[in-house]
């Protein structure tokens, strides 16, 4: 399922959820148009809603395009369908609310798709009641996809074996994890 919302006119914003910054350089001079180059529709780009997300370990793991904290540049050619990634605490699903906020009002590049929210366990064993609440509020606005707590990551290391849903996220991003393993 893919998250498709009304675009804005003109650039992409620099950060998701926060406003569009003003266009800088020369002015255009009169009977000339800018050219507009389109997102690329190779690949997938993994776009943290806030520093320490997931994006670039899922971007290691999986392939793709890590995109940090901000929306894919088409002038770069970077990818349209975009995985937006958070961490399972309150911050991280406060930054993810304000992304799909700014995606809900247009507030990203013209051609951009948003694949699915993945949420990044922020710590091993199950969610707070009221963390739990939360992602249903987010899965009712994006579909959501869950990446377990793999300790191997905390330390910078390759997992042994992936689970599961490492490799699902992969299917639907259209790539293989890079690390050896079978799925638990």
């Amino acid at each position: 399922m893919v998250m498709r919302s009304v675009p804005a006119e003109g650039p992409g914003v620099a950060h998701p959820g926060q406003p569009r910054p003003q266009q800088q350089g020369r002015p255009q001079r009169p009977g000339r148009t800018r050219q507009q180059r389109a997102l690329s529709g190779e690949g997938v780009g993994w776009v943290a809603a806030h520093g320490g997300a997931g994006a670039s370990t899922l971007a290691k793991v999986l392939g793709g395009t890590d995109l940090g904290c901000r929306w894919p540049d088409a002038s770069q050619g970077e990818p349209a369908k975009v995985m937006l990634v958070a961490r399972t605490h309150a911050d991280g699903m406060r930054a993810a609310s304000r992304a799909l906020g700014a995606l809900r009002e247009g507030r990203h590049p013209r051609g951009m798709e948003l694949v699915a929210l993945v949420l990044v366990a922020d710590a091993p064993g199950r969610l707070p009641i009221s963390l739990a609440r939360r992602v249903r509020v987010l899965r009712s606005v994006a579909p959501v996809r869950r990446v377990p707590w793999i300790p191997a990551w905390r330390m910078g290391k390759q997992a042994k074996d992936l689970p599961k849903e490492v490799f699902r996220l992969g299917a639907l991003a259209g790539t293989r994890p890079a690390e050896a393993g079978e799925p638990r």
